[in-house]
């Protein structure tokens, strides 16, 4: 039976969970989507289909391995909302998901307080460029004391402010995203804290200016054989439109790119006349097998974007105290750089005269990746450095050499 085209009413806003391992990410994310498909309709998600692929530890607690993609409506917006990985191994799936969000719920633990992963995903959501920031201070059914609730909020805030979100004006909303799922969403005085959540992500978070005007672009998150029908690319599109008969091209992590054709454009298993910029889309690929497309290149117009191996950037390496390195690097330094949504081994060339950077230095380098797994790239492209399990820097492009 043939799909209808999907057509949506509402604003669309692209949000999702980040910080540290066991704050309740994946529990917050399945009780709004139970209490907004209680208020407003659909289906909800349940925690175990949200949190596939993780890895289960006693007391059913699963550690979230993948960046899990979902939606919902309020009564202005319609929201896709990914939630993120928290724990430190699974990194990258964080900043692939922070890179795709016009706003992001930062969840923190009362009974916690601020943890290394959430100073560090506050850290990558700056550098990915995430504008808003809202937090919800969950589990504050655990924690008696008011004062220390207040306290824990007070140092949140000042952490906000350390990496340049408005830390005075960010919405802090209390509560315990437990009872609502468990109630699945239906228990109206368990859920205010949802709904104060809602109002504060509608309130706060504006729909963004999209560019639709500019080039198609969309990076590559993940790839799915479609029986029957062929290979899927997922991501979320960055710029530009595509309409099902578009020819696009596969640029990065090869040589050579290659070009195809959009056969179909579909959002959350609904088929798309067209998808533009801020959409979160799956696009059926003409003749392109499952292991000639991979994650971490983009799908574009063609020649609009092209694969580069150098590159010049502004740099600002973290200081010892920022979690970055404690020692300074040289001339032939070979950290990994992400991009959009992937990684790669690149080789550090500070400018003439400069010996050596020290942590907490700005500085202008260029960074020679190797032949083999060139990046779709362009100026002003925004990208993290990470070596050893932690972030020790981000910069962005200022000028693409070869």
């Amino acid at each position: 039976m043939a799909k209808h085209l999907f057509t949506r009413t509402k604003p669309h806003v692209n949000v999702g969970t980040i910080g540290h391992i066991d704050h309740g990410k994946t529990t917050l994310t399945a009780a709004i989507s139970a209490r907004q498909a209680h208020r407003f309709g659909g289906s909800a998600e349940s925690y175990a289909h949200i949190a596939r692929g993780g890895h289960v530890r006693p007391r059913d607690k699963i550690v979230t391995v993948i960046a899990s993609h979902i939606q919902y409506e309020t009564a202005t917006r319609h929201y896709a909302h990914i939630d993120c990985p928290g724990h430190a191994d699974y990194i990258k799936n964080m900043i692939t998901g922070a890179a795709q969000m016009d706003g992001a719920i930062l969840v923190v633990a009362a009974d916690d307080g601020p943890m290394p992963q959430t100073r560090e995903h506050l850290l990558l959501a700056r550098q990915v460029n995430v504008p808003y920031i809202v937090v919800f201070l969950n589990k504050v059914d655990t924690v008696n004391d008011p004062d220390l609730l207040e306290l824990v909020e007070l140092e949140l805030r000042e952490l906000l402010t350390k990496h340049d979100f408005p830390g005075q004006e960010v919405p802090v909303v209390r509560g315990s995203a437990l009872p609502v799922l468990e109630s699945q969403g239906k228990d109206d005085e368990a859920a205010r804290c949802i709904d104060e959540l809602m109002d504060a992500l509608d309130t706060y978070i504006p729909v963004p200016q999209r560019l639709v005007d500019r080039p198609f672009l969309m990076s590559v998150e993940n790839v799915f054989h479609a029986e029957g029908r062929g290979t899927v690319a997922t991501g979320r599109i960055e710029r530009g439109r595509v309409r099902p008969g578009d020819e696009v091209e596969i640029v990065g992590l090869a040589p050579q790119s290659r070009r195809t054709v959009a056969v179909s454009v579909e959002t959350f298993g609904k088929v798309l006349s067209e998808g533009v910029a801020g959409d979160n889309v799956g696009v059926l690929l003409r003749g392109i097998k499952r292991d000639e497309i991979e994650r971490g290149q983009v799908l574009s117009k063609p020649g609009s974007i092209a694969p580069r191996t150098r590159f010049a950037a502004s740099v600002y390496v973290l200081s010892k105290e920022e979690g970055g390195r404690h020692t300074p690097f040289f001339t032939g330094y070979r950290p990994q750089f992400y991009f959009r949504t992937t990684d790669v081994t690149g080789a550090v060339v500070l400018p003439e005269g400069v010996d050596m950077c020290m942590p907490g230095d700005l500085v202008s380098i260029e960074v020679e990746l190797p032949d083999e797994t060139p990046i779709a790239m362009e100026e002003n492209l925004r990208f993290a450095i990470r070596e050893g399990g932690r972030t020790v820097g981000s910069g962005t492009v200022t000028r693409v050499v070869h």
